[in-house]
C-alpha cells in the first residue's frame, strides 16, 4: 500500500507538524509513506490512499485543503471549528464570494447576511467570536472519503454534522519521554504550575491569572510559568497590575522554547481551554508522557482524560474558585501528584503509544484502500477469534473489546 501523506512539516512552527515529525517514522516502518511537501513540483507516484492533515491555520493548511478537493482522500480531522481556516482561503485572497457561499451552506440566507456583514465592516469578524456557532468544518468534509478524528466529542460532532462515510477514532500519539532532561534555571525553592503552548484568549488566561493571585494568598511559595508565543491584542500587562502579580516574581513568561525541558520543571500542568475548536492538545499528551499531573477544562477531548490524570473544572460560573481549589490541592499533597504523575504516563505508555497509534493508522489506511473487502475479511477473522476464545455475544468482555476495536474502524 503506498500512501500520498500531507501534512505541515518542520520546521514550521506547528503543532501539527510536530505530529507529523513523530508520527511519520513509525508509519515509514509499516507502509510506503510518499511525504507531500508545500512546493513540492515533482511528479507524484500514484498512491492507493491520500491522507491529509487538516487543522485550522490558513497559512499551514491552506494547500492542502486544495489538494484533497482535487483529489479526494482521508482527512485527519485535527479541529472540527474551520472557520479562521475558510475565512483565510477565501476573506483572506480576496475571494469575497466564496466566503459569502461557504456561510450560506453552513447557514442559508442568514449565513449570507451574517457574512455580507462581515464584508461590509457592519459586523465583527464571525471567527473571532462566533465561530464555534458556525465551524464550517462541511467546507472539508464534503471532500473527505473517510475521516480520522483523535476524540469522541468530535466523532459526536462529525455524525451530528450528517458525515455518513468510513470513520476511525484514534488517539493522538505521546512522544516518549527523553531519558535526560537537562535541567532549566528558575527561582530555588518554589513549587511551579506551568501552561504551555500558544497563549490566547480561549487558554483562559485572565481566569487563570486571577486565580493564581488567590492561590498566592494560600501557598506563597507558588510560581506560575506561562511558556509560548502571545496571541497579538492579549496584554497581560494591565492584568498583572491589576491582580498585585509581580513579573520575573510571581509570573515568569518564556517564547518558543524546549517544552519538554520546561514541562520535566513543574509540579502541576495546566491547560484551561473554552472555547474548544475541538482540537486535542499535544502540549497535555507531552505532559502525560513526563508524568505530570494536569489541570484542565472540562469540555470537548479534555473532559475524556481519565480523573486519575487529570483534575477537571467548570467553565464559567465557578471556574475561578474551582482553579484555586485544585491547584491548592495537587500543590499541597505531593502523594496525590505521585499518583496522577503515574497515572498520566501509563496512559501515555498505553492508549496514546506511538506504535499501538501507528498501528491504528494502518488499519484504517488498509481499510481505506481495500473498502469493503478488507473489512469483511477483517470483521471475519475477529468473529472467529472471539469465538474460538470463548467471548459471550453481549458479554462484558465483548463490549470491552469492541470499544477498543471501534477505535482503529473495523470494530464499528
Amino acid at each position: 500500500m503506498k500512501v500520498a501523506y500531507y501534512s505541515p512539516q518542520p520546521p514550521e512552527r506547528s503543532g501539527i507538524a510536530d505530529y507529523s515529525a513523530l508520527l511519520l517514522p513509525a508509519l515509514a516502518e509499516r507502509i510506503d509513506v510518499d511525504v507531500v511537501g508545500r512546493r513540492s513540483r515533482r511528479q507524484r507516484r500514484r498512491a492507493d490512499v491520500s491522507l491529509y492533515h487538516i487543522g485550522n491555520e490558513p497559512e499551514a493548511h491552506g494547500w492542502i485543503v486544495e489538494a484533497l478537493r482535487r483529489r479526494p482522500g482521508i482527512v485527519v480531522l485535527h479541529d472540527f471549528v474551520l472557520h479562521h481556516l475558510v475565512a483565510g482561503m477565501t476573506l483572506g485572497r480576496g475571494d469575497g464570494g466564496g466566503y459569502l457561499d461557504a456561510m450560506q451552506r453552513e447557514a442559508g440566507p442568514v449565513g449570507r447576511m451574517l457574512a455580507h456583514g462581515v464584508i461590509d465592516e457592519l459586523l465583527p469578524p464571525l471567527w473571532e467570536d462566533r465561530a464555534v456557532e458556525y465551524p464550517l468544518a462541511g467546507e472539508v468534509l464534503v471532500s473527505a472519503n473517510g475521516l480520522i478524528v483523535h476524540s469522541a466529542y468530535v466523532e459526536r460532532l462529525v455524525r451530528d454534522s450528517g458525515y455518513r462515510e468510513p470513520l476511525w477514532r484514534i488517539p493522538h500519539p505521546a512522544w516518549p519521554a527523553p531519558a535526560e532532561i537537562a535541567s532549566v534555571e528558575l527561582p530555588e525553592g518554589r513549587t511551579i504550575i506551568g501552561c504551555y503552548g500558544h497563549l490566547n484568549p480561549a487558554k483562559r488566561l485572565p481566569q487563570l491569572l486571577e486565580a493564581f493571585a488567590l492561590l498566592r494568598r494560600r501557598v506563597p511559595e507558588a510560581l506560575l510559568l506561562l511558556v509560548g508565543s502571545l496571541s497579538p491584542g492579549l496584554e497581560l500587562e494591565p492584568v498583572y497590575d491589576r491582580l498585585g502579580l509581580r513579573p520575573g516574581d510571581d509570573v515568569i513568561r518564556l517564547d518558543y522554547v524546549d517544552e519538554a525541558r520546561l514541562l520535566s520543571a513543574c509540579e502541576v500542568c495546566v491547560n484551561l481551554r473554552y472555547p474548544t475548536m475541538g482540537e486535542t492538545s499535544g502540549i497535555v499528551v507531552r505532559a502525560l508522557s513526563l508524568g505530570r499531573p494536569l489541570l484542565v477544562s472540562d469540555v470537548g477531548w479534555f473532559a475524556e482524560l481519565p480523573d486519575e490524570a487529570a483534575l477537571k473544572v467548570p467553565v464559567g460560573e465557578g471556574e475561578i474558585p474551582a482553579i484555586v481549589d485544585a491547584l491548592e490541592l495537587l500543590l499541597r499533597d505531593p502523594a496525590l501528584r505521585r499518583r496522577m504523575g503515574d497515572a498520566a504516563r501509563a496512559l501515555a505508555q498505553g492508549e496514546h503509544r506511538l506504535e499501538r497509534v501507528a498501528e491504528a493508522y494502518v488499519a484504517a489506511l488498509e481499510e481505506a484502500a481495500g473498502g469493503v473487502m478488507v473489512q469483511d475479511a477483517v470483521l471475519g477473522e475477529m468473529a472467529r477469534a472471539a469465538a474460538e476464545t470463548g467471548l459471550a455475544a453481549n458479554g462484558r468482555a465483548l463490549s470491552d473489546v469492541a470499544e477498543r476495536l471501534r477505535e482503529v474502524g473495523p470494530g464499528r
